[in-house]
């Protein structure tokens, strides 16, 4: 028979304090993400105030030592970094830190801010323009539709998606239209050819060819070479004989000479092959770095992108009312707490964010300096020891996180790569690699082209012992065709 007891046990378990579950997630946001976060606690948190430009004391002569190092140093280490429980002063204003340089805005010679507002103006994706549904939606109230067709017409919109295509067959949308209607398939094809016949020229087909044939179709009668173009439309055999290149063997088949198929090709190939995409353009994403790189005076310069993320501070004069007051406002000594620790947090994720940055560039100077042939392998483990921090913080650094540099704007993970070892004993990355395979292809003869094997070969000449294996893969995973499909053919 059980009974109920006690029983005492000795353990150990570790317990994410409060102040480290928010430098943690403070730490993996990007900076957009950042950016909204802030200004919610900024709103929540009468101990929070955002610093103005106009408030802020001048910045000091930077120092070399503060704002730039030579590409061929590691970057300095700190206790401090990465030291996320820490007991603030209960009574007080959490005062500045000692590297307190390492936050202030790095200074040009003749520039206050050398990635100013002014300088960087970003462009605003356009984002007025209607749907394609609702423009099609327009047109059909503007025609001469009669109320049936109306109702046909719009459970056919329903169905076409971004591009312009229908995606349901006829009689799968005469099954969605009300029994009570009477609607008969007749109707349903008289009413899709009514709404094939709106803008965008296109719009509505059932797959390609439909697609061309409908925008050939609303051109002149007297359009040199219009009737071939439809023929070559009329059967999607006859595309694909257009897109793998065998001219001559469409030509045979359609029994027309070089010049009349040229004709015709010049129409096919001006149709759009996604009608509703000038309807409805995919809005440009923008990317926001976290970081800037540049080059000056044969040094490269690393710095933190604050000009989004906006500047708190702890409010002075509401943390000196709370001194000498005992246990009283409980509410607001609780909100200067919370206060402290964000501002805090912050410090910490820049001083992290800037010192990964800086390792990355310190380990890949030949990428800065010479582009991606030069690239060196380079793991998680590689940047966490040098900076003495885990693996895992590095991870949550490097994610989502946006590198500027004169070579473009990258992932910071994008740093990181896999190696292989040569025949001499050298260490290559995956990614130089890559960027040699890209290279051979695009030097190769079009009527000739290199095949895996022969790539394979060629890397190994150069010290680089891959398999053919492995070149396909990454041949592969850059979205470039095989050599059987590269190769130039005849008339093409």
């Amino acid at each position: 028979m059980l009974k109920p007891s006690l029983q005492l046990r000795i353990g150990q378990q570790l317990t994410m304090t409060p102040q480290l579950q928010q430098a943690i997630r403070l730490l993996q946001l990007p900076i957009l993400e950042l950016n909204a976060q802030l200004q919610q606690m900024l709103e929540s948190n009468v101990m929070l105030e955002m610093e103005e430009p106009a408030e802020r004391e001048p910045d000091l002569p930077a120092t070399p030592e503060a704002t730039e190092f030579r590409a061929d140093e590691a970057p300095a280490k700190t206790e401090e970094a990465g030291d996320y429980d820490y007991d603030p002063d209960e009574s007080g204003v959490l005062p500045e830190p000692a590297d307190s340089q390492l936050w202030d805005e790095v200074s040009a010679p003749g520039r206050a801010d050398p990635w100013s507002d002014d300088d960087r103006q970003a462009d605003i994706a356009d984002e007025s323009g209607q749907s394609l549904r609702d423009h099609l939606l327009w047109q059909l109230g503007m025609e001469h539709f009669t109320p049936r067709e109306a109702v046909i017409g719009e459970a056919l919109i329903d169905y076409i998606n971004d591009d312009g295509y229908l995606t349901e067959g006829l009689d799968g949308i005469l099954a969605m239209l009300p029994a009570a209607g009477g609607y008969t398939p007749a109707e349903v094809e008289q009413a899709l050819g009514k709404v094939q016949a709106l803008d965008p020229a296109g719009g509505g087909a059932g797959d390609l060819a439909e697609c061309i044939r409908i925008q050939l179709a609303q051109l002149a009668a007297d359009v040199p070479g219009r009737e071939l173009a439809l023929a070559v439309a009329a059967a999607k055999e006859n595309l694909d004989l257009v897109a793998d290149g065998e001219l001559a063997m469409l030509r045979r088949k359609l029994g027309v000479s070089d010049a009349e198929l040229e004709a015709a090709l010049a129409l096919v190939r001006g149709c759009h092959p996604r009608p509703g995409s000038a309807i409805q353009p995919q809005t440009a994403e923008y990317v926001v770095p976290d970081v800037f790189v540049r080059k000056q005076d044969n040094r490269w310069i690393v710095e933190v992108n604050r000009a989004l993320a906006p500047k708190l501070r702890v409010n002075n004069a509401y943390a000196q009312m709370l001194r000498g007051n005992g246990e009283q406002h409980s509410a607001l000594r609780t909100q200067l707490q919370e206060a402290r620790w964000l501002v805090r947090s912050l410090e910490i994720r820049n001083d992290t964010l800037l010192k990964v940055a800086r390792t990355i560039v310190s380990r890949q100077k030949g990428f800065f300096e010479h582009g991606e042939e030069h690239m060196k392998p380079m793991i998680l483990r590689d940047v966490a020891e040098a900076v003495e921090m885990h693996e895992s913080t590095i991870s949550r650094v490097t994610s989502g996180k946006y590198m500027h540099t004169p070579r473009g704007v990258f992932e910071l993970k994008y740093f990181f790569s896999s190696q292989v070892t040569g025949d001499d004993g050298s260490e290559q990355s995956s990614t130089a690699i890559r960027a040699k395979i890209r290279k051979l292809i695009g030097q190769e003869n079009p009527a000739s082209p290199l095949s895996d094997s022969r790539i394979a070969e060629l890397l190994e000449a150069d010290g680089v012992n891959v398999a053919r294996r492995t070149v396909a893969k990454y041949r592969e995973a850059m979205k470039i065709a095989p050599s059987s499909e590269r190769k130039k053919k005849p008339g093409r």
